[in-house]
């Protein structure tokens, strides 16, 4: 062999190293998502959604980049037990949890595995994160609302079905939100003139009974909580038309579906600002140093179709205030 091709051939297995070194991929990053919904719930590929969405802009793309696993509990709390361990076994670096129902098991079996919660009220009065600015742990995301904001609904209520005397409250006292919400809104029930009656759901057995022997008195309503929308909720709105109860929820997506007037906070929205936080945790951030975020904008959501079905005029003060009217 001449020189000049010995000294070609040994330069270039000198590069083979770092050319080998160039061409690996970057390791596949893992994400886990438990949330309470059913797989085919409009809702909830909504949200989903909305959380690609933004890691998309963030660069990381399912399937390429990172891996993302999906339990979709439908609001069993066996199923998030079940689902919780399943996912943490994945070896995830990052988890994303739609709920108190999905935060709580997980936290029940990993101290260490990144969480990021949405749609949690009173994360530091459940025992989640130590505080909102600092929350400790492994467990950051962002809260639904204080649970002295329940007491609007029963202030909806009245300002659209004032005839109502009587409200059935209906919520999973399985979950810590479902106790502090009716806490709330019976503060409020004195000056109301309103009587409470809470209705504990597990099993849609359970509510159509409920339901069925509440209304068959006059003037009566229905005050869907947090705690107790997720699962039944096509349900709840169903019973809610066949017995003519006015009735309040927390959300959108119960007025979309037929449901009278909601309440509450954008959650699509917080799974896309959760995308960032899922981010800066796979870039290496702590989330115990990732401050626990309030909603940025609660909306009022008015249903007139199913007002006039329930032969309820909607007075011209709460549309003006409303963000959305569905006609």
């Amino acid at each position: 062999m001449k020189r000049r091709e010995f000294i070609t051939l040994l330069g270039g297995a000198a590069t083979w190293p770092l050319a080998a070194r160039a061409q690996q991929p970057h390791p596949m990053r893992r994400i886990g998502v438990l949330t309470a919904f059913t797989a085919n719930d409009q809702e909830s590929q909504a949200r989903i959604a909305a959380f690609q969405q933004g890691l998309q802009k963030l660069g990381w793309t399912d399937g390429s980049n990172v891996r993302i696993d999906t339990r979709w509990a439908a609001g069993d709390v066996d199923l998030f037990r079940r689902y919780a361990a399943e996912l943490i076994a994945l070896a995830p670096d990052v988890i994303l949890a739609n709920g108190a129902l999905a935060l709580r098991p997980l936290q029940q079996v990993t101290r260490t595995v990144p969480i990021v919660f949405v749609n949690v009220p009173d994360p530091v009065g459940a025992g989640f994160v130590a505080s909102l600015a600092r929350p400790g742990g492994n467990s950051t995301g962002f809260t639904s609302f204080e649970y002295s904001l329940a007491s609007k609904w029963l202030e909806l209520l009245k300002e659209i079905a004032p005839r109502v005397t009587r409200a059935a409250v209906v919520r999973d006292p399985s979950n810590p939100s479902g106790i502090g919400e009716f806490a709330a809104i019976q503060g409020a029930a004195a000056s109301s003139g309103v009587e409470l009656s809470p209705v504990d759901i597990r099993y849609a057995a359970e509510i159509e009974r409920a339901v069925a022997a509440f209304a068959h008195q006059s003037n009566s309503g229905l005050i869907v909580t947090t705690a107790g929308s997720a699962a039944h909720f096509s349900l709840i709105i169903a019973l809610a038309a066949r017995h003519l109860l006015p009735a309040v929820y927390p959300f959108r997506y119960h007025v979309t579906a037929g449901g009278l007037i909601s309440y509450g906070p954008n959650i699509v929205d917080q799974y896309r600002r959760a995308s960032g936080y899922v981010d800066r945790i796979l870039k290496g951030e702590k989330p115990a140093e990732l401050p626990v975020q309030a909603p940025t904008k609660y909306e009022l959501i008015i249903n007139l179709k199913t007002a006039k079905a329930l032969g309820l005029e909607v007075p011209s003060t709460l549309l003006a205030r409303a963000d959305e009217v569905i006609e």
